[in-house]
């Protein structure tokens, strides 16, 4: 039988990256938070950075959502246990809205949501309407509600806009530059909200700026439907995870966490920045984040590189993605050519970069089953191990990522979505 319920929903797409779709869909939940609603927000793709500043603006756990990586009947339930206890849902889109096999608008298409394309106006003024009746008109079947000119520099500039917009594509509003509350950027995305000492206040001027740009009304319903609820066995209980998260290491889908605990585990975290010991736990999962920029003090803590040491000898299971693999190689070495000792359980040295890396989605073909996956770094390593396995690239035939595993520590740049085999999981940990 197909449940089905309403709720008020927007998909925000833009012509490319760096467009202003985080900020943008940040002030908005934030405005309708501060209202007393309650705004639940998506993020396309398998970003990690932009769901913890949507979080933050909206009060609620940002899931991602992606047709691919998560599936379609999951995203499909997500959606409608979502809309069964929200006022409003918000999608975030990724890169450009028709990039990606599936796109932005793929996922907007499927799920009926109308779009809201957020197109950065700097340095361009008539040209915007030209754009905003492209992408508006390049797929009929989508439901488009209209375009936000974001970044406008002054009246005139906004005039202009204005006045060059085709009659066939609604303006929705229009966004001032505001340099003073703009969300800040590193080499692999957005800062963490914990390093801004004032993101609250930068997401309450931000909400204000949505009203004040005339982008707080609410969006029409969409019908959400849901016909599978999957039973989760629990092949983890008893089992405590130890999970590594701090300012190190911070990149977590909250839909992993959510399934360890279905399955019967305990989460506990620890922190390899600041703690001497690790909990009582019977595996350890070490996540990705920026370890290059606190590689001095993971180095000076000896204690826990000793406790990790120690917990490897036990015989007990390690998994490490990406800056977690980082940690646990001989050395780090960060942009500035600085190399640091690291805990050492993996031969080789991890290498910051300027440029290249890897980004993109691809299956995990582990000896325990077959997840599914993303990679996105800005660094190399220089392994003294044979990999077991290589990642695959869903379109590409060119190899994926290097998959290591040495007695119980598997290691890989892939950052893996634990709902895409569950007991693979518990193989993985037990």
């Amino acid at each position: 039988m197909v449940a089905s319920t309403l709720c008020s929903a927007l998909f925000f797409c833009a012509p490319a990256s760096g467009q202003g779709k985080t900020t943008i869909t940040s002030g908005i939940a934030r405005y309708h938070r501060n209202q007393g609603l309650d705004v639940r927000v998506f993020k396309t793709g398998p970003d990690y950075l932009d769901p913890l500043v949507l979080e933050q603006a909206s009060g609620k756990p940002v899931i991602q959502l992606d047709l691919w990586m998560v599936g379609e009947a999951e995203c499909k339930r997500l959606l409608y246990q979502a809309a069964k206890e929200a006022d409003l849902i918000l999608i975030e889109g990724v890169m450009g809205m028709f990039d990606g096999n599936p796109s932005g608008a793929d996922m907007a298409q499927f799920f009926g949501i109308p779009i809201a394309i957020v197109i950065d106006a700097r340095s361009m003024a008539q040209t915007f309407g030209a754009i905003a009746l492209g992408l508006a008109h390049h797929r009929p079947e989508l439901k488009i509600a209209g375009v936000i000119a974001n970044a406008l520099g002054s009246d005139r500039h906004e005039l202009l806009i204005t006045e060059a917009m085709p009659e066939s594509v609604k303006l929705l509003g229009c966004v001032r530059r505001h340099p003073d509350i703009v969300l800040p950027e590193r080499h692999l995305g957005l800062v963490h909200p914990n390093e801004v000492i004032d993101m609250d206040e930068r997401l309450d001027a931000l909400a204000d700026v949505m009203f004040q740009s005339g982008l707080t009304a609410l969006p029409d319903p969409v019908k959400f439907e849901n016909d599978s609820e999957a039973e989760i066995e629990k092949l983890l209980q008893g089992l405590t995870i130890g999970i590594a998260k701090d300012d190190a290491f911070s990149f977590i889908y909250a839909a992993n966490i959510k399934l360890l605990k279905a399955m019967g585990a305990t989460c506990v975290y620890f922190s390899p920045m600041a703690d001497s010991q690790l909990p009582e736990v019977n595996a350890l999962w070490l996540p990705g984040g920026y370890p290059e920029l606190h590689h001095k003090v993971l180095a000076a803590n000896q204690a826990m590189q000793h406790q990790l040491r120690a917990f490897h000898s036990s015989g007990k299971k390690i998994l490490a993605e990406c800056g977690g693999m980082l940690y646990l190689m001989e050395s780090l070495t960060d942009l500035t050519g600085q190399q640091t000792d690291m805990v050492g359980l993996l031969p080789g040295q991890g290498i910051m970069r300027e440029r290249g890396g890897c980004q993109g989605m691809q299956y995990a073909p582990l000896p325990e089953g077959e997840f599914r996956g993303h990679a996105h770094h800005r660094s190399r390593c220089e392994h003294k191990l044979e990999p077991i396995a290589f990642g695959r690239r869903i379109s590409h035939p060119a190899p994926g990522e290097p998959i290591y595993q040495t007695d119980n520590l598997t290691a890989s740049y892939l950052h893996l979505y634990f709902p895409s085999n569950p007991q693979a999981l518990a193989s993985l940990l037990r």
